[in-house]
């Protein structure tokens, strides 16, 4: 469990970097020319944004956890898949009802890819198996 808690402040720390390079250096030039879309800086709701990305943390985390066999190599699947499958519904599932730049739902789908490939990498490496003591022994 320690292991899944580390993950998850990983995963966590992870997407703030990665959010702040990709939405605020790449992306907040294409922000700026559509800020009648956006809310104003000063009504922003940041702290639900944290929460949601805490949350978010938590549960790519556990489904992990509980549910893919643990290595490396199925982190990076995982995250994979799981950058997919929630990227081109937000970018392109948004870009299909909302008035938004292309370049908007491109940098959406592609920072979803990234974010969670990297998370995937991240869980993968620190949500090991634990070894069993007849393991070591064989080894």
């Amino acid at each position: 469990m320690k292991k899944a808690i580390l993950a998850v402040i990983a995963v966590f720390v992870g997407w703030i970097i990665l959010d702040f390079i990709i939405h605020v250096l790449i992306l907040g030039p294409t922000y700026e020319a559509t800020k009648e879309l956006w809310r104003p800086e000063g009504e922003m709701k940041m702290w639900l944004m944290y929460l949601v990305s805490l949350l978010s943390a938590i549960f790519f985390v556990w489904i992990y956890y509980q549910l893919i066999p643990k290595s490396f190599k199925n982190g990076l699947i995982y995250g994979i898949l799981f950058g997919l499958a929630t990227g081109i519904s937000m970018g392109y599932g948004t870009y299909s009802v909302q008035p938004i730049p292309y370049v908007l739902a491109l940098g959406w789908f592609l920072g979803t890819v990234v974010e969670t490939t990297v998370a995937g990498a991240l869980v993968g490496w620190i949500v090991t198996e634990e070894k069993t003591e007849e393991a070591e022994k064989s080894n």
